[in-house]
């Protein structure tokens, strides 16, 4: 009977489990892209090889919405402190020009002792002020190569080397051109800092932290932790809300779809109480009726979040989402229970009609 149900109004029925399927495509897209971003940027500094970060005081997390206060020579008294092996500034500005993109200018010798270097794929180093390196990603999202100019901070760049993506950003000038277009002469955003072991770390950290007192002084693995934990109160907010309204959509297209479909069958529903159906009988019905829907729902809407993915990441190489079998089990238990509440009213009014009443009902 709930086959037939489901299949007289093929309409409907499609209109409902797609509202499911899209209600949890919604949710594990948001929550792919944004979890793909931030781990991904919390590996690429980590795949930076350096065990300590300076920034100044105030500083956000998010290193490039920071601005350059500290001057250069700060990174030249660390590199003199006990246990570290070299010190790199990075001056790192926004880029708008095509799309928004965060360039790092860097000090190529002092990044080549901190990093152990860069991979190159396809050309070479910097050789003179206006020169650019991008990571492979970013290559293939712009469909760029070697020798290619490429505008970047209202300027043109020539493009000179293309390298291994997951070392901190994925465009690359040189430190003093960073410097020069922003008018931040001698200054920078941030220093990574390379110990000669590991081990000392905490060493570096407490001898950095006492003679700056006031900065933000973590350990690269700190920063790895903060960015992949649930430490970015901001962004849960925003994932919350975002699933908030997927839910929103489903309860109430289930819930329309049921209140109609109970309106329609009400002298059905009569001659089934007239036969003795009971009360919980009717609702039962409606629910797994509903519930059918849903699961029909959430099979789409997996198979049709691979499907957005595959577009996404062909349309964008550069983004990075990442699916979870926790949040599929997540977002399918919402779809669930959002189903289910939206189905239980008109469930509930159905079980409550009278059936001479409903039997009546033209």
């Amino acid at each position: 009977m709930i086959l037939a149900n489901v299949l007289h109004r093929p309409v409907r029925t499609t209109i409902a489990i797609l509202a499911v399927a899209i209600e949890v495509t919604m949710v594990l897209i948001v929550v792919g892209l944004t979890s793909g971003m931030r781990n991904e940027t919390a590996k690429r500094v980590e795949g930076i090889g350096a065990d300590v970060l300076v920034q100044a005081p105030g500083a956000s997390m998010f290193l490039g919405l920071g601005s350059a206060p500290m001057p250069v020579k700060i990174g030249d008294e660390i590199a003199e402190f006990p246990h570290v092996q070299a010190v790199t500034p990075v001056l790192i500005q926004p880029s708008s020009t095509g799309s928004i993109n965060l360039v790092w200018g860097i000090d190529l010798p002092s990044w080549n002792r901190v990093t152990q270097g860069f991979v190159y794929l396809s050309g070479g180093p910097f050789t003179g002020p206006y020169d650019l390196l991008v990571d492979d990603w970013n290559a293939k999202a712009n469909h760029t190569k070697v020798g290619d100019t490429v505008k970047l901070l209202n300027h043109d760049f020539h493009l000179v080397g293309i390298v291994e993506h997951g070392k901190g950003a994925r465009l690359f000038i040189p430190l003093a051109t960073a410097q020069d277009l922003s008018a931040s002469q001698n200054h920078a955003t941030v220093f990574w800092v390379k110990c000669t072991d590991p081990g000392y770390t905490e060493d570096v950290l407490k001898s950095i932290r006492h003679w700056l007192p006031t900065y933000q002084v973590l350990s690269v693995r700190e920063y790895y932790t903060m960015m992949t934990s649930n430490n970015l109160p901001a962004l849960n907010a925003f994932i919350a809300a975002l699933v908030g309204v997927a839910v929103a959509i489903g309860f109430l297209v289930i819930l329309l779809s049921m209140y109609t479909t109970i309106t329609e069958r009400t002298r059905e529903i009569g001659i089934l109480k007239s036969l003795g159906a009971s009360k919980g009988y009717i609702i039962m019905a409606i629910l797994r009726e509903a519930g059918l829907l849903c699961a029909v729902g959430i099979a789409v809407g997996c198979v049709g979040t691979l499907g957005a993915r595959k577009v996404l990441l062909a349309s964008f190489p550069t983004l990075s989402v990442d699916l979870t079998v926790d949040w599929a089990l997540r977002a399918a238990t919402l779809a669930l229970v959002g189903t289910l509440i939206g189905a239980f009213y008109p469930a509930l009014r159905a079980a409550q009609l009278d059936p001479v009443d409903a039997l009546a009902y033209e």
